[in-house]
């Protein structure tokens, strides 16, 4: 039906009025801008003096939230002003030079800045081509990072979400590839009627790649769960005994940097002991890969450029902002073909590495920009140097710690995490505790050989000696205090 000649000019008229009220960036959406940079500048500048925990927890957010949505708009600055208001008191400091907990990077500022860009850009990042300088600047930043962490420079590489995504990805990878051996091809085939892959992983594995192994529809119960020691690594004697029981090649899984104790599985030795299986290795390493950086450190993880994929964090040790991490696989034609989802409207392929072929995403933001920037900032040398620094710190508070009466540490000191008791479970709870409502620091919880632990992960970019010091004097304080 055609529209009377009357409406027409209505419309036009409506839509012309419609259009020019929505210019690219008027004036109160430019001031929205620069008032949430300006409250985020603000909010870091007080992290220094500001309480190490939340002031409130969900309860005590009842009621600010979840109010019904308003019929009409409101202005984008009062917006911004509004969430700054409502929310500061429920943001727990995880950018704090005094959070020790659950291994959390801590944001560097000129990530955050770069990350401010990366929205402001709102790039969609799947493909070369309709996003051209995104893709080149996260080529770039997988090839510094292959270089960093000491892995071949050949290998397939996709900027993810972090290390859950990245194990996930790595091992959907491997069961692809090891099927194929096999002559299975699940992408024409699925899984139903597939050879069984074998899985072998160590007891006390992270959750991410347990999670990883159901996802790729492998089963958690089908793994063989391997003996570890004190630590945490894997028994070299089980793994060679599991390795013989196996009936076809083996799916492997280690770890570089055990989540309480920050220990790393021995990969000279297992690694060959799975080659002859003709089996596949993959090292979940989060932030523990990175120890790899560092020269003087990397013989603490010896052998482990052998494996056939890693999953690391950058949003951990190179304190790149939430979120983003690597899934690497040696052979990068193995990851391609585990991933790529390549549709009929998507642009040819060209010389450039398309980003969607190595991610299960095809719409991601450019989540690779930060940590280039961060890399520029910090160079090799600074990377290494954060990496070592924390290392330190973790011995250092190992050691100040150890000669307190009724304060243990459970663990050889690895990388950067303190595995930290006090006499019994109960006793480090209160410790616990009292520290975290004090607020000045805040190291978290765990288990560790059944016993209740406070771990502590030195981890953030700006931790230094005296915010090691003022968590010992926390620690030692209120074990006092408790007994």
């Amino acid at each position: 039906m055609s529209m009377k000649p009357d409406r027409v000019e209505a419309s036009r008229t409506v839509d012309a009025h419609f259009i020019e009220d929505l210019e690219p960036l008027d004036a109160d959406e430019r001031q929205a801008m620069e008032a949430a940079a300006r409250h985020a500048i603000a909010y870091r500048g007080r992290l220094a003096d500001a309480p190490a925990v939340p002031q409130v927890r969900p309860a005590g957010l009842a009621g600010r939230f979840d109010a019904p949505l308003p019929a009409k708009g409101e202005e984008a600055l009062s917006v911004i002003e509004n969430l700054v208001a409502e929310a500061s008191e429920g943001l727990h400091a995880h950018t704090s030079p005094r959070f020790f907990g659950y291994v959390c990077g801590g944001s560097m500022p000129v990530g955050a800045a770069a990350d401010f860009l990366v929205t402001a850009w709102g790039q969609n990042s799947a493909s070369s081509w309709e996003s051209p300088s995104v893709a080149a600047i996260e080529q770039t930043v997988c090839r510094w990072c292959l270089d960093l962490l000491g892995l071949p420079p050949d290998c397939g590489v996709g900027i993810v979400t972090g290390a859950t995504v990245a194990n996930i990805q790595a091992i959907i990878a491997a069961r692809d590839a090891l099927l194929a051996r096999q002559g299975w091809d699940v992408g024409a085939r699925g899984l139903f009627g597939a050879p069984e892959i074998p899985v072998l992983i160590g007891a006390e594995a992270h959750s991410a790649p347990v999670a990883g192994l159901r996802y790729a529809g492998l089963g958690i119960g089908q793994a063989l769960r391997l003996e570890t020691d004190g630590e945490g690594r894997v028994h070299l004697a089980a793994l060679e005994a599991a390795l013989a029981g196996c009936n076809g090649p083996p799916l492997v899984v280690l770890q570089a940097g055990q989540i309480n104790t920050g220990a790393f599985d021995p990969f000279a030795e297992a690694i060959p002991m799975v080659r002859e299986r003709g089996g596949w290795v993959h090292v979940d390493g989060a932030f523990g890969l990175w120890v790899h950086a560092v020269p003087e450190l990397r013989g603490r993880l010896a052998g482990v450029d052998a494996a056939d994929s890693w999953a690391v964090d950058l949003h951990k040790w190179l304190n790149a902002p939430y979120d983003s991490g690597l899934c690497i696989v040696r052979d990068r034609a193995a990851l391609v073909d585990a991933m790529t989802a390549r549709g009929a409207y998507l642009p040819d392929l060209g010389e450039t590495w398309e980003p969607s072929d190595s991610t299960l995403e095809l719409s991601r933001r450019a989540r690779g920009v930060p940590s280039y920037a961060i890399l520029r900032h910090l160079g090799a040398d600074g990377v290494r140097a954060m990496i070592a620094r924390h290392c330190a710190l973790a011995a250092y508070l190992a050691e100040t710690l150890s000669a307190e009466p009724g304060i243990e540490i459970l663990n050889e000191i690895a990388s950067n995490q303190v595995a930290i008791a006090c006499g019994n479970d109960d006793l480090t709870s209160r410790v616990l505790e009292r520290v975290q409502t004090n607020g000045k620091v805040y190291p978290s919880h765990g288990v560790w050989r059944g016993r209740r632990i406070i771990r502590v992960s030195i981890i953030n970019h700006a931790t230094d000696r005296d915010d090691i010091d003022l968590l010992a004097d926390e620690l030692r304080t209120a074990v006092r205090q408790e007994t």
